[in-house]
């Protein structure tokens, strides 16, 4: 989310999100700087569970520490203001609540070692961070369900570096260079650890990739109980494996509406064609209007951070709109 006031941040989440189907978020201000960030934020809560896995920032962005420091307590910090002002305005909700946190292998992607080459190539450290996450995201799960009492949690792993991490995409220290591809098993098990977990506390479990082409055999294999992707980019070589994921009894959240400002004037979206957009894929699938209503969900297309708050607004409305068409309810018609 844009900004740097999260009572701000979780007024506009909960005053967009609190009705009908959606689903309020925990937002993330990274505008705050380091420690606000994805990674920072998971960072922050993987040296409460293993102290040196603290991290502290360099011009380059996040390396490995010797102990928790400014950066791993100030990243605390700013998750407890969030998780005090999100627990004021939900007070009370007993519906479905999400949190995000970074996936293993975008945080190994993101965060350095002391030798200053990324985490991910080592893969000590990468079973490390998996097992650290595993027991993290579980006392962060622990820590909403006694703020929240009434609510069910959703937690999300956002894996944006994933298709790079299995391709050897991401670049060396200097840059010259790419680190070597981790090869699918390692990365199935990594996720594994956290996941299963976690699902079998009760908790739903969803990754993001955003980006073209995700893995969506590998994160069906996983097990998580729903993908989500920007449909906006989907390519229609892979409507086997989303078909796949569908009949396995996993959803997919569909990003439909652009998470940046359109060009001025310009209406968000039109809500007819979005829902056109995604019951033609389910048509592609063989899955009729219903059935699509019913296991494909909508979302922006990614995080919202760099729109204006009006954006944020508008976007967050016009996904209700969307849903409200999938389910082909009153009030729908012209909408844009």
């Amino acid at each position: 989310m844009p900004g740097t006031s999260v009572r701000d941040a979780v007024a506009l989440v909960v005053g967009e999100t609190t009705s009908g189907d959606a689903v309020p978020h925990l937002p993330e201000l990274p505008a705050r700087g380091p420690g606000a960030d994805l990674v920072g934020r998971t960072a922050g809560l993987l040296a409460t569970v293993a102290p040196d896995l603290a991290v502290e920032t360099t011009p380059a962005g996040w390396r490995f520490a010797d102990a928790p420091g400014r950066e791993s307590r100030r990243a605390r910090s700013w998750l407890g203001e969030d998780l005090d002002a999100w627990e004021e305005g939900l007070e009370g909700f007993d519906g479905l609540v999400a949190v995000s946190l970074a996936g293993p292998w975008t945080t190994a992607a993101a965060i350095e070692l002391r030798t200053g080459e990324r985490a991910v190539r080592d893969p000590g450290a990468c079973r490390d961070l998996a097992e650290a996450l595993s027991h993290a995201a579980l006392d962060h799960v622990a820590d909403l369900r006694r703020r929240l009492p009434a609510a069910r949690v959703s937690l999300w792993l956002d894996e944006p570096a994933l298709p790079a991490v299995l391709h050897g995409l991401i670049p060396t220290q200097s840059g010259l260079g790419r680190y070597a591809a981790v090869d699918e098993p390692v990365v199935e098990t990594a996720l594994r650890r956290i996941v299963e977990p976690l699902q079998a506390d009760g908790v739903a479990v969803v990754v993001h990739c955003c980006g073209t082409r995700p893995p969506y055999a590998l994160l069906q294999r996983v097990g998580f109980d729903a993908v989500s992707a920007d449909l906006l980019l989907h390519d229609r070589r892979d409507d086997d494996p989303v078909g796949e994921l569908l009949e396995s009894g996993a959803r997919l959240v569909a990003g439909v509406l652009p998470s940046t400002d359109p060009s001025a004037g310009a209406p968000v979206s039109d809500v007819r064609a979005t829902v056109a957009l995604v019951r033609d894929l389910g048509h592609r699938l063989g899955h009729g209007p219903e059935a699509i209503a019913e296991q494909v969900l909508v979302s922006p297309t990614c995080g919202l951070a760099g729109a204006s708050v009006e954006h944020v607004r508008a976007t967050l409305a016009g996904v209700r709109a969307v849903g409200r068409g999938l389910r082909e309810e009153e009030g729908t018609r012209g909408e844009g």
